[in-house]
């Protein structure tokens, strides 16, 4: 997201000095700048309306010009009232003005295919000659616009007044006040001359309490509308067939069924939003609160799914005034009285005007950041626009999105790619070291102008897919497509038009090495192409093409050379990538039909599947459809279809293993990112070869399978645990994932960085800017303490210690030990980690001492862990210990360990550590008989102790200061330090806390080393 563009289509001129007698002037032209009432896009994209109180504009969405205006006479605006709301049939064909009155104002709204408007005209001699892509550039400019004109068509007056108004394709419904009806008005009448009917609410068997209705939003791809009644509640609708009612003489025009009821205060239904891609309704409620349901089914099956967390408080929001879920479904925008806010489909938050300062805002006269009274979604998603309360100003906010929203495959999964109307935006950080690849402010992204000339001809773009080793990327418009070789930097497009405009992607594309298939629609033929990014595109360079009886509804890459196609006649077919020196071409080796078992294949969103590993190894390829466990993500369900054999033969056993997965991601199906440099697991050490013999095949987590549910990322560690025959009888038998909990928006898992890399938005205010924009950041969260706790809790420890010698070698890796540590010391659950003494030193320091007990009831004892340290000269670490010693009243009086510490310090010559020591020894006793008697012990010299006596003052201990505290947090762009002594290095901060020997908190730097 950026910066908010800013369109008016009133005349808003600079105000000049006027004398009193332009007085009625200047009023004319303050009048001319209305605030906007009202907002509605076609079912396109391509056209929307505005209406003021007096006008009417017709725009196009991109690039957003205004393309017409109506105005109303005064005469009509005295005799109809001024306009209140506008409605736009889905084809844009009709556009319908609500008036304050009661009345209908409809329009014809006609676009010329002939005519043009803002076309681009040079003049001169001096144009230079413009060739390739400034040429394609230039005759679009030439070209301009299609030019529409809007004619008045006819009024239509609503005697009962106007509730509510939805236009439909057949049919304007309106929803009337007194007496409480719904009337539906044809847009022309029937062979039987009649326009007209209407059914009332306490008519409707379905309807509790026969109230009015306020609000109504229709979905075409559901046909299913949602209506909000006085009273709060929600309603799903649909409309009966006129057969339907003509045979049964009656007027029942509709069929609902209740799903929202009011169940306390500020719970009663305001808005409402449809999301048909994944089957949801949302429901906006008095007090901001939002509620999402599922539709499973048009009997009146539509149970809760889950609520939105509010963005901030209701006095800070303010009640809801608009909502709407993007076109693919992914994210949903409501606007607020005093802002906007975006979840993703199942609830995580994120952009949000809410963290703005509101005074710049207002100084800088940004109401996008301060009241929406609508908002629309355009550009196929790649902008949302927005009309303020009291604002004359129609704000465009440009959207970016991930590449998984165009395009579900593994490599968009592994590999962060973003998409903007215009650009593509990768993520480089994956091949970078470590601490460069969580750094928040490393440039880390590259920024992919995508080809002008296809742009031009063929956005918006429609579908996206990037290799798994990140080397080459495919775009695909509205036809055609073109392919770009990071490497290089080079972009690659059909060398013409007519072939480029030949076939339409649909049904996704991947890449195979350097081989891009593409699945293609062209004259009612399907295809599977492969495409060579060495070879230029055009009709001749296609390297193998497949025939299909059907669409195919997405294609996926699975194991090492598998490709599995899965189409709309409900058959699953498996390909081989058969690649020679002569080419590469596809052999079908199995299909699997699923009728019976997948009732809609076109809500399945992604397919792979899981082979055993002897079938891998040594198995006929021909066999893999007989020993495949096939994934399916239908809508938000990820299900599991596994094979088995009986004496009847070959069947299969369908479950669902997830709801409300947004995406998924399996390991195994990354083949090229295990197999990079760099990411083999390390040596294992010789003292724990009895511990984990064998662990150098170990899989670690290759095996695993992650999704995110809107929420977490859970992950189940191997993937072998959800195909046990055994977990096969019910959804409780299925082992519960590993759940990862991150406070941002997680588009990948980084295996070989053991971190969880995602994307958070924030607004961007600057004093010396006047305006806000938007600018999303790299977040990380750590996923090794995690999965670490699962194994431990299991009672494997063996598992545990395989994967943690595969990430010793991360600068961060004892960071992520001390968050494990703590996690289980907060919550008392047994640890089966070994000992680190340094490790357990930084812990106890920063561990309140209530569970210093529980933590040493499963470790080595203080004491022993103090002989440790000494014995391996972490004589810091050591010093750490003598406090642990004190407060379970295990150091005598003598301080026996204290002065062996010290006499250890004094011969390696750490002049701090005993300056420390020495203070310590003085907390014990402020009188200087336990340091006189320590110096002593260790054969000070004389002159040495009376020099020590005579500064005694400046070795004394001042009143410890309290300071609270902190546990450690997880900072992007530095998870961990390397800390070997009692302190850590670098600046101190009063956040990390030990004990005196009196029992007071004192800072950490009562340890630390002093000039």
């Amino acid at each position: 997201m950026g910066g908010a563009h800013i369109y008016s289509a009133n005349r808003r001129r600079r105000k000049a000095r006027r004398s009193p007698g332009d007085q009625e002037e200047e009023d004319e032209e303050e009048d001319d700048a209305a605030p906007i009432l009202g907002l509605r896009t076609s079912r396109s994209g391509h056209l929307l309306a505005t209406v003021t109180a007096t006008t009417m504009t017709v725009w196009q969405a991109s690039p957003l010009v205004v393309l017409a205006a109506a105005s109303r006479s005064a005469a009509s605006l005295r005799s109809y009232g001024p306009n209140v709301a506008v409605h736009l049939r889905p084809d844009n064909s009709i556009a319908v003005v609500q008036t304050l009155n009661g009345f209908l104002v409809t329009y014809s709204i006609i676009v010329e295919p002939n005519s043009r408007v803002y076309q681009q005209i040079r003049e001169g001699g001096n144009q230079r000659k413009a060739t390739g892509t400034d040429s394609l550039i230039l005759e679009q400019e030439r070209a301009g616009f299609r030019e529409v004109i809007i004619k008045f068509r006819m009024v239509i007056r609503i005697d009962a007044g106007i509730a509510a108004t939805l236009a439909l394709d057949n049919e304007v419904v309106v929803a009337t006040k007194k007496p409480a009806a719904v009337q539906c008005i044809k847009w022309t009448p029937d062979d039987a001359g009649k326009q007209t009917s209407t059914e009332l609410t306490n008519r409707m068997a379905w309807m509790q309490d026969g109230s009015r209705i306020t609000d109504m939003i229709h979905d075409r791809a559901m046909s299913l509308t949602v209506w909000i009644s006085g009273d709060g509640k929600a309603y799903a609708v649909q409309r009966l067939p006129e057969r339907l009612n003509e045979s049964e003489g009656n007027q029942r025009l509709f069929r609902g069924y209740g799903f929202h009821s009011p169940k306390g205060q500020g719970t009663d239904a305001m808005k409402a939003a449809i999301n048909a891609r994944f089957s949801l309704l949302a429901i906006g409620c008095t007090q901001g609160e939002i509620h999402v349901y599922v539709a499973r089914d048009y009997a009146g099956s539509i149970p809760p799914s889950h609520k939105l967390p509010s963005p901030a408080t209701f006095s800070a929001t303010g009640q809801i005034t608009s909502m709407s879920y993007s076109p693919d479904g992914y994210c949903l925008m409501v606007g607020y009285e005093h802002g906007w806010a975006m979840w993703s489909v199942y609830g995580k938050p994120g952009a949000s005007s809410f963290s703005a300062d509101g005074r710049l805002s207002a100084i800088n006269d940004e109401s996008w950041l301060r009241s929406v009274s609508s908002l629309s979604w355009t550009n196929a998603g790649f902008s949302v626009l927005l009309t303020c309360v009291d604002d004359s100003r129609l704000w465009e906010i440009e959207m970016t999105k991930s590449a998984v929203t165009t395009c579900f495959s593994a490599a968009n999964i592994s590999r962060t790619l973003l998409l903007s109307s215009s650009r593509l935006i990768l993520y480089r950080g994956f091949d970078l070291p470590s601490t460069t690849t969580i750094s928040a402010d490393a440039p880390l992204w590259q920024h992919i102008a995508i080809s002008t000339g296809y742009l031009m001809n063929q956005k918006p773009i429609r579908c996206v897919v990037t290799s798994l080793d990140g080397r080459y990327i495919a775009v695909a418009g509205r036809r055609g497509l073109a392919h770009y070789s990071v490497s290089s930097g080079r972009w690659k497009t059909f060398d013409d038009t007519e072939s480029e405009n030949a076939f339409i992607v649909r049904g996704g594309m991947c890449w195979y090495q350097h081989v891009l298939i593409a699945a293609i629609e062209s004259d009612d033929a399907y295809e599977l192409r492969l495409y060579s990014r060495e070879l230029a595109l055009n009709t001749n360079s296609v390297l193998y093409v497949e025939h299909l009886p059907s669409a195919v509804v997405t294609l996926s890459i699975a194991g090492q050379d598998s490709l599995l196609v899965y189409t709309f006649e409900n058959i699953l077919y498996h390909y081989v990538i058969n690649g020679s020196s002569t080419g590469v071409k596809l052999v079908q080796v199995g299909q699997l039909a699923l009728h019976g078992i997948v009732r809609a294949p076109a809500r399945v969103r992604a397919v792979t599947w899981i082979l055993p590993e002897f079938q891998i190894r040594d198995g006929d390829p021909s066999q893999d459809v007989a020993h495949a466990s096939v994934l399916f993500l239908v809508d938000a369900k990820l299900v599991l279809l596994q094979s088995s054999t009986n004496e009847a033969g070959l069947k299969y056993n369908l479950h669902v293993v997830a709801h409300n997965v947004e995406y998924f991601d399996l390991v195994r199906d990354r083949g090229a990112l295990l197999r990079s440099p760099g990411q083999s697991p390390p040596e294992t050490p010789s003292e724990v070869d009895t511990l984990v013999n064998g662990f150098q095949s170990d899989s670690g987590l290759d095996d695993s399978l992650w999704y995110f549910d809107g929420g977490s990322v859970r992950c189940w560690m191997d993937v072998d645990d959800i195909l046990a025959p055994s977990t096969m009888e019910n959804d409780c038998d299925v082992p519960e994932p590993v759940a990862i909990a991150v406070d941002f928006y997680p588009t990948s898992v980084v295996l070989n960085k053991g971190v969880v890399l995602g994307l958070d938005a924030e607004i961007i205010q600057r004093r010396d800017a006047h305006f806000a924009y938007m600018r999303h950041g790299i977040r990380t969260q750590l996923f090794i303490p995690d999965i670490l706790r699962r194994h431990l809790s299991q009672f494997d420890p063996a598992a545990a210690s395989a994967l943690a010698l595969r990430y010793q070698a991360l600068p961060y890796f004892s960071h992520a030990l001390e968050l494990l540590l703590h996690t289980v010391l907060d919550e008392e659950v047994d640890s089966g980690l070994g000992s680190d003494e340094s490790l357990m030193s930084r812990c106890t320091r920063k561990t309140e001492v209530r569970s210093w007990r529980t933590l040493f009831a499963y470790l080595p004892s203080p004491q022993q862990l103090f002989e440790e340290s000494l014995a391996k000269d972490l004589l810091k670490t050591a010093g750490g210990y003598l406090l642990v010693l004190h407060t379970f009243q295990e150091l005598e009086t003598s301080s026996e360990q204290c002065v062996r510490l010290l006499q250890r310090a004094k011969e390696v010559g750490d002049w701090d550590l005993c300056k420390e020591l020495a203070r310590f020894l003085m907390a014990l006793d402020a009188s200087g008989e336990t340091l006189r008697e320590a110096l002593s012990r260790m054969s000070i010299e004389t002159a040495t102790e009376r020099n020590v006596r005579s500064t005694d003052e400046s070795v004394r201990l001042s009143t410890p200061r309290v300071l609270k505290r902190q546990q450690p947090q997880h900072p992007n762009g530095n998870l961990g330090r390397s800390q070997d002594s009692i302190s850590s290095e670098g600046p101190k901060t009063s956040s990390e806390a030990v004990l005196s020997p009196n029992g007071t908190a004192v800072s950490e730097d009562y340890f630390s080393s002093r000039s």
